[in-house]
């Protein structure tokens, strides 16, 4: 009697263990079906949370570095607005001081030519405008670039003439043709100058 209830237990393990394997078959052709590597059947919650924990702390730093590289862009975005603004305050009547200048220059070659014969009073009058107009471009900004016994240089002086000297330093300037003038430290246009260069 013994015996046959063994062998019915074993009989029923056979069964179950077969039941198994063939559950595990249809397991096997569903996830070949969907294309998923394996599917979880059980997991622990904590090891859930922990996972969804992760995950949404990566997302908050992925948007965190968002935030700071836009917040950045934008501060860039900002200070160059506030250059150009600046830049318009500072450079914007250039346009208009250029129109005003061949006027001072007009004015300069008047009283260079101009003698006694005609007369003090029209001297003086342009010597009073001259200064006005000086005076009113000074309030712009614009200065004149000082060219006497200077040394010649090309971010500030066009060479119009090289003249051989031994009374002067060779590549200092002889003599000043035009003005030049800066608006705020920045070349406005460059004066014209003959340039010492040593005898041959």
């Amino acid at each position: 009697m013994l015996r046959t209830w063994l062998q019915n237990r074993k009989g029923e393990k056979d069964v179950n263990k077969k039941h198994s394997e063939e559950h595990h078959e249809e397991l096997a052709e569903i996830v070949d079906g969907v294309g998923v590597d394996h599917i979880v059947v059980e997991e622990d919650p904590l090891s859930v949370l922990q996972a969804a924990l992760e995950e949404k702390e990566s997302e908050a730093k992925i948007n965190w570095d968002k935030f700071l590289r836009e917040r950045a862009d934008l501060e860039n975005l900002r200070k160059r607005f506030q250059k150009e603004k600046e830049d318009l305050f500072k450079y914007g009547n250039e346009n208009l001081i250029q129109e005003i200048l061949p006027s001072v220059d007009n004015l300069e070659r008047a009283l260079e030519h101009a003698g006694d014969d005609n007369g003090a009073a029209i001297i003086e009058g342009v010597k009073m405008t001259l200064a006005m107009l000086l005076a009113s471009l000074k309030k712009f900004g614009v200065t004149t670039i000082e060219t006497k016994g200077a040394l010649f240089d090309s971010a500030f002086h066009q060479a119009m003439a090289h003249v051989e000297t031994a009374d002067q330093e060779p590549n200092t300037v002889v003599l000043e043709f035009q003005k030049g003038y800066l608006l705020n430290d920045r070349l406005l246009r460059p004066a014209m100058v003959t340039v010492a260069k040593a005898p041959q």
